[in-house]
This record gives structure tokens, C-alpha cells and sequence, in this order.
């Protein structure tokens, strides 16, 4: 039976990695059911507001003409027991009398929480947790960190040189990394809740910030969901026929108090922009209250990039959890731009402490990945 469980959760995890980029802020999650140690219905959750990936695995079973009753359900996250946009679906397994529910790992939302388990423990379900636990827990680690943080994962991206830079010093920068990393960058970005910028970015650049049409089909089956775009503005200084407000109504500023009724403001809402205020900390946005606004916002994962300074700040006030940096073969020289701008920083003690966590090949490019002590 052992053996059984684990190929079926095996494939259980493998229909959850089919919708990698379509769920958020939902998790990832795949269901098989089995009868007589055969499948004879599976599926996975789409996208939010779609039916979970238990329901889908309950209408193809039936679909196929199987009656449920007596089979066993694999599951790669605990079923849910709340109603939010769909019903519990712990109704929906109780209602087809499954005997048996193998499940991966529990759910940290508080309000799952070991309840999905209980209630099929009292419907007399034989209930089992924990098979292939830690490969469930890799499908959705910024779900489970903003589960149990109350907060989003923020996670850098930057290009630099072998020599740590990051544009020439006339600003120059397209393209330091090659074409591989980029489309490496369109999987981050498609994988994220939200894109983080600032306004010299927006202004230098003019970029989209968006997961560009054409890599739709190389990187999944289904339809991708476009990451929220969110920009800091203290001046609201953005133009009005920016890129990254191609699509307004994804587009979130991140201004001052002394900005929200003006002219610009009201136009920008007009085109379905929302705008927040927040405080201004030595003539620069509060991160902290930014941190707030954000862990209150429906974000488990924020992709920040950006240029040093901004960078700099959100890696001194320590709310990085993880860098992402691309690293060319080329040199730029003394006078190019540095990678994070650390004015306060004067003592190596004080250096911020990383561990590498990957290191890996991408076009001509090396790919670092550090998570923050």
C-alpha cells in the first residue's frame, strides 16, 4: 500500500505543476482518485474561482461512468472545509461516500487548518497525512509563507556583471544579461503576485512589467494570469501613457498623502489606476507601512525590480526573503552602476548575511539564487 500511495500522490503533485502559473493567490493542488489500485478520475485547480482540483477529479470520474463510493482520493493539499468562492470540498467527497483520503500535507490557511481533516475523520473517512509531505510543501512556498507570516514573500531580481553592475553610467542597460535569462525572468514573473518598481525605474525604462504574450504557450497549458503591477511614486511623477499602465486596472501607486486629489491623480484613477498614500520617511516612501498595505492585499509572492537605490532599501529594512540575480559575462567598468545602493552600511559585521541556495547555467548567463539569514 505504501508503494501505491506514493505513485498516486506522485501524480497527484505531477497534474498540480500543470497550473504553476494560473492560481495564485489560490495554492497549487492536484487530486487523483483511485478504485481497485487503479485511477479512474484526476485533476488539478485552474485558477481562482474555478473548481478545486477535487471536484475536477470527482466530475471526471463520474464523467467516465465510475460510482465513487468505496474509492480512495489522493490529495496534494488538505480539502477544504470553508466556503469561499466554491463550496467546501469536503462536502463534495463526503457526498460521494469516498472511503479514503491520502493526503499530502495540512493546510496552513487558518481557515483550513487541520478543520478538513476533522471533518472527514467524523463522516468516518479513513484519513492519511503526510505522504510526500515536503515534495507537496515545494509546490507552494510563497502560499505557505504568507500563511504563516501574514505577509507577502518578496523575492529580488537584478542583472548585473562580473564586475557587480548594472548599467553603464550614461544608464544604459538593454540588454547586460542574454535572451535565455530574460525569458527566465518571464517564468519569475508569471509565477508572481505582483511586480514591484519604482518610479526612476518606470521613468528610465519605460517598462512593461508584464509576462509578455508570446511566452504564453513555452511556459504552461493554461491561460496565465498577469501579475499585479505596483509602483512607488512619492511625487506622482508617472505619465500618464506609461507601459505599466497598459493594463490600469493591475496597476496599484503607492503615493503620498499630498497627491491623491490633484490633477494627475484623478485622471489616473479615471483610467482605473488605484492609488494608496502612504507616509513619507526622509523624503522617501515608508516601507514599513508599504509592508502593511501589501501583507493586507490578496499577494503571497511580490517579484521587486527595480534600480539600486530602491533595491538598497527594501534589503536594509530586511523585508527581502530571497535574490535572484543574473550574472553576464561581461565587464562594465569603475563608472557603471552598482547592484544594491547601502548607504548606512560602514562595517562587514553589518553586511547582510546570505546563503546560496542554487547556482545554475541560464543562456551565457549564471543564475544565483540567496535567501537572507
Amino acid at each position: 500500500m505504501e508503494d501505491l500511495d506514493t505513485r498516486f500522490m506522485l501524480q497527484a503533485i505531477h497534474l498540480a505543476k500543470k497550473a504553476w502559473y494560473s492560481t495564485d493567490p489560490n495554492p497549487r493542488v492536484g487530486c487523483v482518485i483511485t478504485q481497485n489500485n487503479k485511477i479512474i478520475g484526476q485533476g488539478f485547480h485552474i485558477q481562482a474561482g474555478g473548481p478545486h482540483a477535487e471536484v475536477h477529479a470527482i466530475n471526471a470520474a463520474k464523467d467516465a461512468g465510475y460510482d465513487l463510493e468505496g474509492s480512495s482520493a489522493y490529495v496534494t493539499l488538505e480539502p477544504c472545509s470553508h466556503h469561499g468562492k466554491t463550496p467546501p470540498c469536503c462536502d463534495a467527497l463526503i457526498k460521494h461516500k469516498i472511503k479514503r483520503v491520502i493526503i499530502a500535507m495540512s493546510d496552513p490557511n487558518p481557515l483550513v487548518s487541520g478543520q478538513g481533516i476533522q471533518r472527514l475523520k467524523e463522516a468516518g473517512i479513513d484519513i492519511k497525512v503526510g505522504v510526500l509531505e515536503q515534495e507537496a510543501k515545494n509546490l507552494n512556498p510563497e502560499f505557505i509563507y504568507k500563511m504563516i507570516h501574514s505577509r507577502p514573500f518578496l523575492r529580488c531580481k537584478m542583472g548585473m556583471s562580473l564586475d557587480g553592475r548594472t548599467a553603464m553610467a550614461s544608464g544604459e542597460s538593454q540588454w547586460i544579461t542574454s535572451t535565455e535569462a530574460r525569458l527566465d525572468v518571464q517564468r519569475l514573473r508569471a509565477q508572481s503576485s505582483a511586480i514591484l518598481t519604482g518610479i526612476g525605474t518606470v521613468l528610465a525604462d519605460n517598462p512593461s512589467m508584464n509576462v509578455r504574450e508570446e511566452t504564453y504557450i513555452s511556459l504552461a497549458d493554461n491561460k496565465i494570469r498577469q501579475p499585479e503591477r505596483l509602483i512607488l511614486d512619492s511625487q506622482l511623477r508617472i505619465p500618464l501613457d506609461a507601459k505599466i499602465l497598459a493594463s490600469p486596472e493591475l496597476a496599484t501607486i503607492f503615493t503620498t498623502s499630498q497627491q491623491l486629489f490633484n490633477d494627475k491623480s484623478i485622471q489616473l484613477r479615471d483610467k482605473g489606476v488605484r492609488i494608496i498614500s502612504l507616509n513619507e520617511v526622509e523624503s522617501a516612501l515608508d516601507l514599513k507601512q508599504l509592508m502593511e498595505e501589501l501583507s493586507s492585499m490578496p499577494l503571497n509572492s511580490i517579484l521587486i525590480e527595480s534600480g539600486k537605490t530602491l533595491a538598497g532599501s527594501f534589503l536594509e529594512e530586511g523585508f527581502i526573503n530571497e535574490l535572484i540575480i543574473y550574472m553576464a559575462p561581461k565587464i562594465l567598468g569603475n563608472e557603471a552602476r552598482g547592484l544594491f545602493d547601502l548607504p548606512n552600511l560602514q562595517f562587514l559585521k553589518d553586511a547582510p548575511q546570505l546563503k546560496i541556495k542554487d547556482i545554475r547555467q541560464v543562456g551565457v548567463d549564471i543564475r544565483l539564487t540567496a535567501k537572507l539569514k
